[in-house]
């Protein structure tokens, strides 16, 4: 049975703030791991994906689409990585900027950030996870209602121990306490 591969991957770090809609999240980038997983053709990738997220102890896992509406999870940091097909995918709210997803591609999301697909190719696929303890997801819309219990929320959501693709010695942690420090200084 043909497995995934890991490869190494540029990490493209987006920095999201609020705008008065969405919190998003100026203190956690967004990461985006562009072809990090080697997939053969013919070969269905979401089992490999969700089989990575849970060695990585990244639990709740789920296999779908995206949301075709701005949202973010208030509860939980969230990653998704592309099992089939390819999407447009929007952060930030509506505007933010847009990233073309692939088979292949990881993208990590801190709290806050809103996302959705805006199109996606018919077979268009993710797998998605969130860190131990977070994976009783939420879902806000902008609701202005929402805030600011939400800003609260996100502000005490703990980081995550591990990178869900790379494990222990995998970047987030790295890339997140990092802007985290810079952010707040």
């Amino acid at each position: 049975m043909a497995q995934l591969v890991l490869l190494s991957s540029e990490i493209q770090p987006y920095t999201l703030k609020d705008d008065g809609t969405f919190p998003n999240n100026e203190h956690l980038p967004v990461l985006f791991y562009e072809d990090c997983l080697q997939v053969p053709d013919n070969f269905s990738a979401a089992p490999g994906i969700e089989a990575l997220f849970i060695s990585n102890k990244w639990g709740g896992a789920w296999e779908n689409g995206i949301y075709d509406f701005p949202h973010y999870h208030s509860t939980s940091h969230e990653v998704m990585g592309v099992a089939e097909g390819h999407a447009n995918v929007q952060l930030g709210g509506p505007h933010g900027v847009v990233l073309q997803m692939k088979k292949g591609d990881v993208l990590i999301i801190p709290a806050g950030v809103a996302h959705c697909r805006l199109d996606s190719s018919t077979d268009f696929s993710c797998v998605g996870a969130y860190p131990p303890g977070q994976e009783q997801y939420d879902i806000m819309r902008g609701d202005p209602a929402e805030r600011p219990d939400a800003d609260a929320r996100i502000q005490q959501l703990s980081l995550p121990s591990i990178d869900p693709v790379y494990g222990a010695d995998g970047p987030l942690l790295s890339y997140w306490v990092e802007w985290r420090k810079q952010s707040l200084s």
